[in-house]
């Protein structure tokens, strides 16, 4: 015998209001939860002189020097936030097609990676592992012609990650979108000894309007020849971003990452409640930048929105949201 639908009592038996009456009882009855443990800070770091070079499109966000990625992560160990991704602006190194600064094992990010984990061991380092930001090109991958060569791109990913990891890094996390990259750093990993580093994958990353500012962060803007939709996913499909993400899972991927995130919470929910793996949520820098412009004018209430924008990923089932509001968000939490 089937059980019945469950048919809720009528007003004015029922009266939802009563929950909410108060703060006390709102907090004790609300079904998500938000602290400074949820988030991921995404930190620019760049090879100048200067220690903060503002980025115009994203109000807020600096680009660091070295000393000043050292104070981030003891400013995200004080704040309680558990990771900061780590991103390269590289002005003063040679770019060229296959993106052999993204391979120096003396290069920005292998240095940082081990300036920050001496200074803040506590704090996880999480790695951004693609050619973008050290080609001539600014595509993610090494170009043949003019098309993106995968398994030669994969090549370099293996190597990007292991230097990574051999600096420190506490997690990789492959944002390019080439095929079969997780198996292949999965490989190298535990074949030099680096079973214990985690691999965060960019699993469900679509090709997006939404990631210029980050692009004019890391200095890759200008020099982006064409477009990404050979590789990143087409915004109108979902059932790809599944097989996307249990290909990953496959390969060896720890956890997984939906980019964008507020426009893409319907690819969150799915993920997360088909696989049961940690998934993170990315508040990309084109939503970040919506927010603060709004917020600069007037139109929006700061607070307010950072916390019910962020609540949304949870509530959609993320793990975590990688967001630039972090500090500030983590700050306002611990209040």
């Amino acid at each position: 015998m089937s059980t019945p639908p469950f048919q809720p009592a009528a007003f004015p038996y029922a009266r939802p209001r009563r929950l909410r009456t108060a703060p006390w009882v709102r907090r004790l009855v609300a079904e998500t939860t938000l602290t400074a443990s949820d988030l991921i800070w995404p930190v620019v770091v760049h090879d100048g002189e200067d220690d903060k070079v503002a980025v115009q499109s994203m109000p807020g966000v600096f680009r660091l020097s070295r000393k000043e990625a050292v104070n981030a992560a003891l400013e995200a160990r004080d704040l309680g936030i558990p990771m900061i991704a780590l991103f390269p602006n590289i002005a003063h190194t040679p770019k060229d097609n296959i993106g052999s600064g993204a391979t120096d094992p003396d290069g920005l990010i292998p240095e940082v990676i081990r300036a920050m984990k001496d200074a803040a061991p506590e704090v996880g380092i999480m790695t951004d592992v693609a050619l973008d930001c050290y080609t001539d090109h600014g595509q993610d991958g090494v170009m043949e012609g003019d098309k993106i060569a995968n398994d030669a791109t994969i090549e370099r990913l293996e190597e990007q990650a292991f230097i990574h990891a051999h600096a420190g890094a506490d997690a990789v996390a492959p944002s390019d979108m080439m095929d079969g990259r997780i198996q292949a750093i999965r490989n190298a990993l535990e074949a030099n000894g680096y079973q214990d580093t985690m691999i965060i994958s960019y699993a469900a990353k679509f090709a997006s309007g939404f990631y210029g500012p980050y692009r004019d962060a890391v200095g890759s803007a200008t020099a982006l020849k064409g477009d990404k939709k050979t590789y990143q996913m087409d915004f109108a499909n979902t059932e790809e971003a599944l097989r996307e993400v249990a290909m990953d899972i496959s390969e060896g991927a720890d956890a997984v990452i939906v980019k964008p995130g507020m426009p893409y919470l319907d690819i969150v929910q799915r993920v997360t409640s088909t696989f049961q793996v940690p998934t993170f949520a990315y508040q990309v820098s084109g939503e970040y930048a919506m927010m603060q412009a709004a917020i600069a004018n007037g139109w929006l209430d700061k607070d307010r929105v950072i916390l019910e924008s962020l609540h949304a990923f949870k509530r959609a089932g993320a793990a975590g949201i990688i967001s630039y509001f972090a500090p500030t968000a983590a700050r306002m939490l611990n209040d």
